[in-house]
């Protein structure tokens, strides 16, 4: 048959509608599912933040010692990730440690959050 033929098909442009109302229902689901993922908050994480303050910098940039990382413009699933391991384990440092123990997951995110949403380190060639 045709291809114009399949367009005018009344069964053809019915299965079409239906194909498509379901891809934007899925679409609108998956996003809607994931945006809880990403609600972390700026204000309690740049509260939160106040801990972090004595050893890295009030902004994440001014860490005491060379040895202590900069916070400050990190990207989000690399904090989240290592504040996580911190707090599971799976990653150890004396400092660290017993810092992240105590966060929840909502803690991890809005620190994360707050931190990824600072200026990193500015290199001039």
């Amino acid at each position: 048959m045709p291809t114009a033929a399949l367009a005018s098909d009344p069964e053809t442009l019915d299965l079409a509608r239906t194909m498509n109302k379901s891809f934007v229902t899925s679409a609108c689901l998956m996003l809607a599912a994931a945006v809880p993922a990403f609600a972390a908050d700026y204000a309690a994480g740049k509260e939160k933040s106040a801990a972090c303050a004595a050893c890295h910098g009030a902004d994440g940039n001014k860490p005491i010692t060379p040895d202590i990382p900069r916070l400050g413009g990190q990207y989000y699933d690399y904090l989240e990730h290592a504040l996580k391991a911190y707090r599971s384990g799976g990653r150890d440092n004396a400092m660290m440690t017993p810092m992240a123990k105590p966060l929840t997951d909502k803690d991890i995110k809005d620190l994360a959050w707050y931190f990824s949403r600072q200026s990193g380190l500015i290199t001039k060639y």
